[in-house]
């Protein structure tokens, strides 16, 4: 549910593929099925998501519940949107402000579920949410200011993101690497692969706000360039 008088710029690897298939989703759906209940089924989903990570500390093989619950997620947070624009029943303030706050918790919700698991420490985890968070507020300022609603950067976007989890988890089902631990005397700790990989995805997060809010801040100097101070006598 996107803010409707906003460009959405879409740039994805599976974007045409996967804005078909929820086309053909929503004209499925019988008519007891609201974009309301898609958005509520993709929030506990996520929230149930975090517990199957957690739960995977006794027991490895709850990640393939996770996953399933990211699935249900992509099912729920994607097919709103769409399922309105089909039944051109859209309701752009409303849409967007339910939408976006929950986006909010369940990018929290994800990035918990990977620190309290058994894949990932949980500052790490943390740092990733700190930079998913970065952009999402670069995001609304952009759609707010520049009218821009950008769903994706480095064609890469929410859908791209749960397959990178699901791709980890599995991974790491098949092969925890425990003899792999790289020891960092600064931090006084030590890492494993699967922290080094969650480092980078959050360096990455980070430099993506940072390059796309110094290249866009040019444009609206420009745009809205400073105005002559004429002191009054």
């Amino acid at each position: 549910m996107g803010k409707e008088n906003s460009n959405r710029l879409q740039t994805s690897l599976l974007n045409n593929a996967e804005k078909k298939l929820l086309v053909k989703l929503a004209k499925w759906q019988p008519a007891w099925v609201k974009p309301d209940l898609l958005t509520y089924t993709g929030m506990a989903a996520a929230l149930l998501y975090a517990v199957s990570c957690w739960l995977a500390n006794f027991n490895v093989n709850f990640l393939w519940l996770a996953s399933l619950f990211l699935v249900i997620n992509w099912y729920g947070d994607s097919l709103d949107g769409t399922l309105a624009r089909v039944r051109d029943t859209q309701r752009p303030k409303y849409g967007f402000f339910i939408d976006h706050s929950f986006d909010a918790l369940t990018t929290c919700l994800f990035c918990m579920g990977l620190g309290l698991g058994p894949v990932m420490r949980l500052d790490i985890a943390l740092f990733i949410m700190g930079g998913y968070l970065c952009m999402s507020i670069y995001t609304y300022l952009s759609t707010i200011i520049m009218e821009k609603f950008r769903l994706t950067y480095a064609s890469l976007g929410p859908t791209e993101a749960r397959l990178i989890i699901i791709a980890v988890f599995i991974l790491y089902i098949f092969n925890p690497w425990p003899d792999i631990n790289v020891s960092i005397p600064v931090f006084h700790t030590s890492w494993t692969v699967y922290d080094f990989v969650g480092a980078a995805m959050a360096v990455i997060l980070f430099s993506l706000y940072i390059t796309s809010m110094v290249k866009d801040l040019r444009i609206m100097a420009k745009i809205d360039p400073p105005k002559p101070y004429n002191k009054k006598d």
